[in-house]
């Protein structure tokens, strides 16, 4: 089975706030932006939906009014909540993680602490929990966040590291840790910017 990362540069703080914020003009700007893609994604949901899951737009609404939540919907209000990450933030580069099979995002963890990158973790992607209320699906999407002062740290571990340290990785790996550096550099140019990621 394959798995994918996609990741925003964004304030976290930005885009938490919207959940309950009550926002109606926020909530009719990203309805209006992604009125396609929900209506596509309505359509791969159809079967959920026709079982008593929201629409997307439904799901939308929940999010920015805080509620009300259905636990076995939960996977829609993360879904419509990578809305407000997009409409608020700028997509990342994650071709390193997409597709991705098996321990990937664990292999290049170890790659990353074998140069003394341990302020951030690609697993929190994976294992964290979207912003409370909303309800953490059972399976995906996965959802978890940087802030800017672990990616200025991370940042800092990486420039420490010496090129003897960064051959001694796999090319792939590699590859992948340079990635997450390029994450990291887009985070230092942005004031106040870290960065967010859902797991599929």
């Amino acid at each position: 089975m394959s798995y994918s990362l996609s990741l925003y540069l964004v304030d976290p703080s930005t885009v938490r706030s919207a959940v309950g914020s009550g926002d109606d003009k926020l909530r009719r700007m990203i309805g209006g932006r992604f009125k396609s893609r929900m209506a596509h994604d309505d359509q791969w949901f159809a079967s959920e939906i026709a079982e008593g899951a929201p629409t997307r737009y439904e799901a939308l609404r929940a999010v920015i009014a805080g509620g009300p939540f259905e636990e076995p919907s939960a996977f829609q209000y993360t879904y419509a909540y990578q809305m407000v990450c997009e409409f608020h933030g700028r997509f990342l580069d994650n071709s390193s993680f997409s597709p991705f099979r098996g321990s990937w995002l664990e292999e290049v963890e170890k790659g990353m602490a074998a140069l003394g990158m341990t302020a951030v973790e690609l697993t929190d992607f994976s294992y964290g929990s979207p912003p409370s209320p909303l309800p953490r699906p059972v399976e995906v999407p996965g959802y978890g966040e940087w802030s800017a002062a672990d990616c200025a740290e991370a940042l800092r571990q990486w420039r420490a590291s010496t090129p003897e340290q960064r051959d001694r990785l796999d090319d792939e790996v590699l590859r992948a840790v340079e990635s997450v550096v390029g994450w990291l550099e887009a985070a230092e140019a942005k004031e106040g910017a870290g960065v967010v990621g859902f797991f599929f």
